[in-house]
C-alpha cells in the first residue's frame, strides 16, 4: 500500500492552534454561562419605553461625583423586573406598587457591615424627601433569623423607613440575572415608570450634600 506523504509541519500546527482557540472560546463562554448567567451573553433588545429615563440619566450625570461617584448611569433602557417582597405585617408587596414614584430600591442583609453602616443614612434621606413623589424602599434579604432586621431597625434608630423583607432573596437573584445586582448592598435608582436612571453597587451616604443635590435636582426641588 502507498504511504501518503507527512503532512508538513506548519499545516499541523495551524489546525492545533485553531483547534486550541476554538476549544477555549467555548470554556470562556461557558464559565461567563456559568457565572452570568446564559440570557446575560444574549443580546436583548432594549424597552423603548425607557428611553426617556436614559436621557434623565444623561441629564443627571453632572452631579455624580464625591460621596455619590460610585452610581453608574444607565447608558441603554433597562425596565426594572417588577419584583415581589412583604412589608412588616407580612403582606405582599412589588415594586410597581410605588408606579408613579421615583425609587431608590436598596438592597441589604442584617449580616453585611456596610449595609448596616448605609441604613442610617437612607433613612435620612427619605425623612428628607419621602413623599407622593419619592421613595425609598430598603429590602431586606436575610434568610434566617427574620426577627434581626426589625431589631437592627430600633437599634440603629431607623424610623421612617418601612421594614420591607424578601427571605427568599428572590429579590437579589432576578436582578442579578437582569446584570444589577453583583453583591450587597446594591441600590437602584428608578423612575417614576419603573425604568433604570442609574444602579449603584456598595454603600454611599445618600444624604450626603453631593447625594441630597443628585435627589433634588431629579425631582426638581431644592436640596
Amino acid at each position: 500500500m502507498t504511504q501518503l506523504p507527512a503532512e508538513p509541519y506548519y499545516k499541523v500546527r495551524r489546525r492545533q492552534l485553531i483547534a486550541r482557540g476554538i476549544f477555549g472560546l467555548i470554556g470562556t463562554l461557558a464559565v461567563l454561562a456559568g457565572v452570568y448567567g446564559i440570557d446575560r451573553l444574549r443580546s436583548n433588545p432594549a424597552d423603548a419605553a425607557c428611553q426617556p429615563a436614559v436621557n434623565e440619566a444623561a441629564r443627571l450625570a453632572p452631579l455624580v461625583h464625591g460621596e455619590v461617584a460610585a452610581l453608574t448611569m444607565a447608558q441603554k433602557p433597562f425596565s426594572v423586573p417588577d419584583v415581589a417582597f412583604k412589608d412588616a405585617e407580612g403582606h405582599d408587596r412589588k415594586l410597581d406598587d410605588w408606579r408613579g414614584r421615583t425609587v431608590l430600591l436598596n438592597l441589604w442583609a442584617t449580616w453585611c457591615v456596610p449595609c448596616r453602616a448605609e441604613m442610617p443614612a437612607l433613612d435620612r434621606l427619605q425623612a428628607k424627601f419621602g413623599g407622593p413623589d419619592f421613595q425609598v424602599v430598603a429590602v431586606n434579604i436575610d434568610t434566617n433569623r427574620l426577627d434581626r432586621p426589625k431589631t437592627f431597625f430600633a437599634d440603629a434608630g431607623v424610623k421612617t423607613l418601612s421594614l420591607y423583607a424578601d427571605p427568599s432573596a428572590d429579590v437579589f437573584e432576578a436582578l442579578k440575572v437582569a446584570g444589577k445586582a453583583l453583591g450587597l448592598p446594591t441600590s437602584l435608582l428608578i423612575d417614576k415608570d419603573g425604568c433604570e436612571i442609574g444602579v449603584m453597587a456598595g454603600p454611599a451616604p445618600w444624604d450626603s450634600e453631593d447625594g441630597a443635590k443628585l435627589i433634588a435636582t431629579m425631582l426638581n426641588r431644592q436640596s
